[in-house]
């Protein structure tokens, strides 16, 4: 069972100070280690302004010699500014010398997969599959999370088949019951394929979530209960968050 490590700080700023810090740590130690990093990237205010922290980050870092993936996506048309791939090209990866075959975007709706989160799922799972090096989902180093204040991680949201799914890892919603409603995502057992999450959560709307998903609730009820890492899940929160625990 993987280590779970919460982390306490006075404010949001404070919270992405620490985890970019990590961050950079993590990724240049695997890269000494066997050549490159392996990251899962996510949305949200809080997990962009830590790519925006990045830009600053000390030359250690190879940025060539990073996997990029995505934990969810909106199915919409490319250059939305509302996927979170474009959001993370604005924050950090249009300003550092990333491989582009080594950035792994998932599917827009107006590419070849239009009208079809299904399709795109699939697609996005093989893909994962060929990076797995004999494995069916590659060894992430990190998995980067947010959280909503009802405990959903990626956009996997209580009471839905893509939370309660178990053999795909990576699946489309097409109900999501916060807008866009067409979604892809990583699944729990995808999730758990990262050495470590880190779930990177600001605010006292979400201190309930926290509380139940540090305190093992059923990842059903709470998403997050089940994003766990295989070596250790790291809390980042500010003091709103952690505030019920």
């Amino acid at each position: 069972m993987s280590d779970v490590v919460v982390e306490k700080f006075s404010d949001a700023g404070q919270l992405v100070d620490a985890a970019a810090a990590r961050l950079v740590t993590t990724i240049v130690d695997a890269q000494r280690a066997r050549g490159f990093a392996s990251i899962v990237l996510t949305g949200g205010g809080t997990g962009i302004a830590l790519l925006e922290k990045l830009r600053d980050a000390p030359g250690d870092i190879d940025w060539s010699q990073i996997d990029l993936y995505w934990g969810d996506e909106r199915f919409l048309p490319s250059g939305d500014p509302e996927r979170n791939e474009v959001q993370a090209r604005e924050a950090l990866l249009d300003h550092v010398p990333v491989d582009p075959d080594r950035v792994h975007a998932m599917a827009a709706s107006d590419g070849i997969y239009d009208g079809d989160p299904h399709g795109a799922a699939t697609a996005y799972e093989q893909l994962l599959g060929a990076q797995a090096h004999g494995n069916q989902v590659p060894t992430f180093d990190v998995h980067l999370l947010g959280m909503g204040g009802e405990g959903h991680v990626n956009s996997l949201f209580p009471h839905t088949d893509a939370v309660r799914e178990e053999a795909r890892f990576v699946v489309a919603v097409t109900d999501s019951p916060k807008p866009p409603p067409v979604r892809i995502t990583l699944t729990l057992p995808a999730v758990r394929r990262a050495k470590e999450v880190w779930l990177l959560v600001s605010g006292a709307a979400k201190a309930e979530a926290v509380a139940e998903a540090v305190g093992g609730a059923s990842s059903e009820d709470w998403p997050s209960a089940g994003a766990t890492g295989l070596v250790a899940t790291r809390w980042f929160l500010d003091t709103d968050a952690a505030s019920q625990l």
